[in-house]
């Protein structure tokens, strides 16, 4: 049998299709009679790359390449963002759309893993084009979504206003309006209070449940996080407000170091004002400075392959919660595990993101808002339990909380995979 890992990897640089074979391979030993099904998870299930042609503003005409990946639909519709990134390739977003499949069903709500996004550096588009080509790549991958079948959402480059372009591009095709085609809307527009914070908020939850297990408290703990956007910026805010010290932080522009604390508020009204942390008052360092610099909690909240074998082994912190989609390899998994430093995975670390989202497709189908208070309580809540009940797998096991993690969402998939049986 051909495995998937020969078409879309690189043997001498896995990139994270291939990290995410590697997941499965580690955690396929926990898996008892399901492995008989395992397969399923190393195949996804439908892929669409499409042409995206746009008339520019100076009236040339220019292609880009747009992709979306159904990983696995066996629990239910398919669930996640878009991406506007040079670098997207049809193997990251496999890796994406499997990584969603595994936290959808982590947290344990009704949906499977999909993942979209176009090769293009967006920063290139005025936003008349930037909304060209969005509804054109709407209307190239129209077959493969809606609100029963796969439900987009924001991404790298992409916000709520690109939502708001795709359903109505979707929703003028379809010759009605329907709200629940996409998450992350405006909230004129059938949006969730909640959603744009909620991926950092989750993130800050599991990080202060994991700190905790591990026999200590927030109030004076020192974090250090790499990128400041949604994700990066909520979760400093919160580990801020609730004692600790923000001692590190970098972006594509620079990495600030500040032993005393970096003054969250006015750092991230620096960078709503100018895109980017450079110019904000404070010690700059060498990039790579900032994966040794003396700290408790370590968010990276970028991009994927961040941590690796040549930068793990500096890394000082005793706790490390991704906000990222695989910021860390396999061999820095080793490394870190070696070293005694927990590693709370994105796959329950950043889901905040997609229960929000969920909570935003139950509120427009039963047109039916609730408070950003209660959102919270329920977002709270759930990540909880769900953290909860990894812990207690990893403690059974004797394991990491990352192979923990994927024992409880393979699990569930494939159980879902079992009982549906193959048709015909």
């Amino acid at each position: 049998m051909s495995h998937p890992i020969a078409s879309y990897v690189d043997s001498n640089n896995l990139g994270a299709w291939g990290i995410y074979l590697e997941q499965i391979d580690r955690v396929t030993p926990y898996l008892g009679s399901l492995s008989r099904w395992v397969e399923t998870l190393k195949r996804p299930k439908r892929s669409l790359i499409v042409d995206v042609p746009i008339e520019l503003d100076n009236g040339t005409i220019a292609h880009y390449e747009g992709y979306r990946v159904h990983h696995n639909l066996s629990r239910g519709p398919g669930k996640g963002g878009i991406r506007y990134h040079p670098d997207v390739t049809l193997s990251e977003v496999m890796a994406l759309s499997a990584w969603m499949s595994i936290k959808t069903a982590v947290v344990n709500v009704p949906f499977g893993g999909a993942k979209g996004g176009i090769r293009v550096d967006p920063k290139k588009l005025s936003q008349s084009e930037l909304e060209r080509m969005t509804r054109r790549f709407t209307s190239e991958i129209n077959m493969m979504i809606g609100p029963q079948k796969d439900i987009p959402a924001p991404d790298v480059n992409t916000n709520e206003q690109i939502m708001a372009w795709m359903m109505d591009t979707y929703c003028v095709n379809q010759g009605y309006t329907t709200s629940g085609v996409v998450t992350g809307k405006p909230i004129s527009l059938g949006g969730s209070l909640g959603r744009r914070d909620a991926t950092g908020r989750g993130v800050f939850v599991v990080a202060r449940e994991a700190y905790r297990q591990i026999g200590l408290d927030l109030p004076g703990a020192r974090v250090a996080v790499q990128g400041l956007g949604n994700v990066g910026g909520e979760a400093a805010r919160l580990f801020c407000e609730a004692g600790a010290k923000l001692v590190a932080v970098q972006d594509h522009s620079a990495t600030l170091y500040e032993p005393n604390g970096i003054d969250i508020n006015a750092l991230l009204k620096h960078v709503a004002i100018v895109h980017e942390i450079k110019g904000f008052a404070g010690e700059v360092i060498p990039n790579e400075q900032f994966w040794t610099a003396p700290c408790d909690i370590l968010i990276p909240a970028a991009l994927e392959s961040q941590i690796n074998s040549s930068n793990a082994g500096g890394i000082k912190a005793k706790l490390l919660v991704e906000g990222a989609n695989g910021p860390t390899t396999p061999e820095a998994d080793d490394i870190l595990k070696d070293m005694g430093v927990v590693v709370v995975p994105d796959v329950i670390a950043n889901a905040g993101g997609v229960t929000v989202s969920y909570f935003e497709w139950v509120q427009d189908f039963s047109s039916f808002f609730w408070t950003e208070e209660e959102i919270n309580q329920r977002l709270d809540k759930l990540m909880i339990e769900a953290f909860q009940g990894i812990g207690e797998v990893a403690q059974r096991h004797q394991v990491t909380l990352r192979t923990a993690t994927f024992i409880v969402g393979c699990e569930r998939i494939l159980k879902a995979r079992q009982m549906r049986g193959i048709y015909p």
